[in-house]
């Protein structure tokens, strides 16, 4: 999938340790707070970037992805704006299902969400639902491995790969 050194968390009673090879995250509500990229996250991608493949998926509802996402630099990422009028969560599953769910880390929070954090979890990837204080949909919720407050907690659970052992353990 991708020639980054991936993010490896061997977690307790797992079969196989879980690899990530590309994070796919949803935009609106889940990098941002009314359309603003929420602090933290522009470190935290440019940090991530080094281990793992980034997609961004939008609708870029406020039309201000590109400028937001700036300080991460257009190299670090794949912007995917979703056309407007079609199902969005459709949109976002294929996009999964293309790329090999089982290597992915899904991060979303809204309904249009669910579907793809499902197709990964199923996999066996990592699915995260989280809220910035916009809201986190029950669908979100219920298909994700786990549900964490903020995005920078979330991004950070990828970066020190400890923290993830004692959730998901079985």
């Amino acid at each position: 999938m991708t020639n980054k050194p991936g993010i490896e968390i061997k977690i307790p009673y797992f079969a196989e340790p879980l690899r990530v090879e590309r994070i796919v995250t949803d935009y609106t509500g889940t990098l941002t707070f009314s359309g603003r990229l929420i602090s933290g996250v522009a470190e935290r991608l440019l940090t991530l970037k080094e281990l793992a493949e980034i997609d961004v998926l939008t609708a870029d509802s406020f039309g201000t992805a590109l400028t937001e996402l700036a300080p991460v630099g257009s190299d670090s990422f794949h912007l995917h704006r979703l056309p407007s009028g079609e199902k969005h969560d459709i949109k976002k599953q294929s996009h999964v299902q293309c790329l090999g769910p089982a290597r992915i880390a899904a991060i979303g929070n809204g309904n249009n969400d669910a579907l793809m954090l499902n197709t990964v979890k199923d996999a066996g990837g990592l699915a995260i639902a989280v809220d910035n204080g916009e809201g986190c949909a029950v669908a979100a919720i219920q298909n994700a491995n786990l549900f964490i407050v903020g995005i920078a907690n979330a991004l950070d659970l990828l970066l020190d790969r400890t923290r993830l052992k004692a959730t998901l353990r079985r």
